[in-house]
């Protein structure tokens, strides 16, 4: 697994299509996600600080997961099939590891909340960065 964080959000309101830029933290290796504008919002918020009056989509996840005694422990950008990335979101409950199937703009976008760290599996970095200069 490779850490990396959010180096950019493009949020275009004219396009149904935004995008985040994820950057290894060791190393000049980046690469693009194309995300929903509701998500870019969602992190662009969380990046920010800005709180709403009342929770959104992804403040309720975080809400639930916390009044269940959980912890977002890290998410991990797990795979890359037919030009479209996967990702899981770690929970740790109790001392138990929960593993949870998530698009990567909704594990980012927690992740953010929280100040949570972001991994790359190796084997996607590569696959998405066959050159030095892959973004």
């Amino acid at each position: 697994m490779i850490p990396v964080s959010l180096s950019k959000i493009v949020i275009t309101e004219t396009s149904d299509h935004q995008v985040i830029v994820l950057k290894e933290l060791e190393g000049k290796r980046s690469f693009p996600i194309i995300i929903g504008l509701n998500e870019a919002w969602a992190i662009d918020r969380a990046v920010k600080g800005i709180s709403t009056p009342r929770p959104l989509t992804h403040d309720l996840i975080t809400k639930i997961i916390e009044s269940l005694n959980a912890d977002v422990e890290r998410v991990i950008i797990s795979d890359l099939r037919n030009n479209t990335f996967y990702a899981k979101i770690v929970l740790r409950q109790d001392g138990n590891i929960v593993e949870i199937d998530s698009r990567p703009s909704d594990a980012v976008a927690l992740a953010m909340q929280k100040n949570t760290p972001i991994f790359v599996a190796s084997k996607v970095l590569e696959e998405v960065c066959k050159t030095e200069d892959c973004f």
